[in-house]
């Protein structure tokens, strides 16, 4: 009905339609610039083959960390020039060699309630991404997912350019905002084109929708569909394993210090956002403390996101959990996977973790709260039924769904013990994990259009979403990639 897992962000929604007004910088703005000016379309910027491509990239939440990261390094593989990294992104990104502009979590605020706070710092952390980006002088710009932030320092990059009065370099947006999902929603696509050169899709029907308001789109698969090339053997079309992930449920036990029979686990997935953590553990909580009083030998497992804030938020909430748990801090998608593997059922705020719970094919109860005012506002204005994707793709509630007023810890232990004891629910969802991501796939003739020459390269089937994607944002370039 409100948030699907991966695409759709209703919170998101609201915080860039709602309150943070539009930042633009005044007419005396003076951004360091040179006389280097870049060609419409990239062209020109691409410059000679060894000068270094400048890429300045911005990802405003944990998983749009995970996807930027990905990119950048794809970016690295298919690119014939050195590659220069600039932006804002979290510890992932990092890791591919950027050095953030300011800590991610500054601007990893959404909802409308929840913004009111932070408004002062989102606008200034904006009005210091563009001063960036004008420092940099990069050869495109490309922003993910965070539709709200990313948005604004898109359309603030054209009007500095444009008072400079000079070419702006081309500007990609990486995951679609959802825009289908929401009353009116397509209304808002106007002057998107302006705005933006490129926006790689992550869901299937999303490129045409696009390109029918004037956008130019391309879609590149859905990201989490990456998760699958970890476990595969080299060379290996993860299509084949019907991009399933599977783990030893014993062997994993066995690292985590559990019994492999007779004990029950249960995966918990509090969000990646600080908010979330602290709207939705408590519920978490209760609901657990109940599932303990009819299940015997209950254990929790915890993986916490990347990020120091919701590391230090979790550990101090389960601190005081009767339920036995195990924290896995800063989990790797390794960590997160093997957590999987030992689980016999997973309660999971809505978000990204739901399809990755597919693909381990772990059956899952989704769970969501916001602030009143939030709630109010995505019911009012969405088009949907349900919150995940799964059952937005598939129009069809085959994984059960407690949100806001319902979201109670009665209601989620009644999921709980429906998954748990259902066999054909079980059932149910592992047949509708194998659809679905099937569907996020991107067809063969979408990639050899999007990677090109680049199809030369030994195995096709190593090609992933994010190389999908790097693809597109050089041939945008006009980068020579043979």
């Amino acid at each position: 009905m409100w948030r699907c897992c991966e695409n759709f962000s209703p919170l998101k929604y609201a915080l860039s339609s709602t309150l943070l007004p539009c930042c633009r910088f005044s007419s005396h703005f003076k951004a360091p610039f040179s006389s280097h000016c870049h060609g419409k379309g990239g062209g020109a910027a691409a410059g000679a083959r060894n000068e270094k491509l400048r890429v300045f990239i911005v990802a405003g939440e944990p998983s749009g960390d995970l996807i930027g990261s990905r990119l950048m390094a794809s970016l690295r593989r298919l690119s014939p020039r050195p590659l220069q990294f600039a932006g804002v992104g979290g510890n992932l990104m990092k890791r591919e060699g950027l050095v953030s502009e300011f800590p991610m979590e500054d601007i990893a605020v959404m909802g409308v309630a929840e913004l009111l706070p932070h408004l002062v710092r989102i606008w200034v952390r904006l009005r210091q991404t563009v001063t960036a980006v004008m420092d940099f002088r990069p050869h495109v710009v490309v922003t993910v997912d965070a539709k709200g932030f990313s948005f604004r320092v898109l359309r603030s990059i054209t009007d500095a350019y444009r008072r400079l009065g000079v070419s702006r370099p081309p500007l990609v947006h990486y995951v679609a905002p959802s825009s289908w999902a929401w009353k009116g929603g397509e209304n808002k696509l106007k002057n998107l084109a302006d705005t933006l050169d490129h926006l790689l899709c992550i869901l299937p029907f999303e490129a045409a929708l696009f390109k029918a308001h004037g956008i130019k789109a391309t879609y590149v698969g859905h990201p989490v569909l990456e998760d699958a090339f970890t476990s595969v053997a080299t060379g290996e079309n993860p299509a084949h394993c019907r991009w399933w992930i599977k783990g030893s449920k014993s062997c994993s036990r066995q690292d985590f210090g559990l019994q492999s029979a007779g004990s029950t686990v249960v995966c918990v997935l509090p969000g990646s956002r600080a908010q979330e953590v602290k709207r939705m553990l408590p519920l978490f909580e209760s609901a657990l403390d109940l599932l303990a009083d009819k299940v015997p030998m209950l254990t929790a497992i915890i993986p916490t996101a990347p990020s120091h804030v919701i590391t230090d938020a979790v550990t101090e909430a389960v601190k005081s959990w009767k339920t036995p748990n195990i924290l896995l801090p800063y989990a790797s998608e390794k960590d997160k996977y093997s957590a999987f593997a030992a689980s016999d059922v997973s309660l999971c705020t809505s978000g990204t973790a739901v399809l990755q719970l597919q693909m381990a094919r772990v059956p899952t109860v989704v769970a969501y709260r916001a602030h009143p005012l939030t709630e109010w506002l995505i019911k009012s204005r969405t088009k949907l039924h349900y919150i995940s994707l799964p059952n937005i793709l598939l129009d069809s509630p085959v994984i059960p769904e407690a949100l806001f007023a319902d979201c109670t810890p009665q209601r989620l232990f009644t999921l709980l013990c429906q998954v748990l004891e259902d066999s054909e629910v079980k059932e149910q969802q592992a047949k509708a994990a194998e659809q679905v991501l099937s569907m996020l796939v991107p067809p063969q003739q979408s990639v050899l259009e999007s990677t090109g020459s680049l199809c030369s390269v030994e195995n096709v089937f190593d090609w992933r979403p994010s190389m999908a994607a790097a693809s597109t944002i050089l041939t945008l370039l006009q980068i020579d990639k043979t």
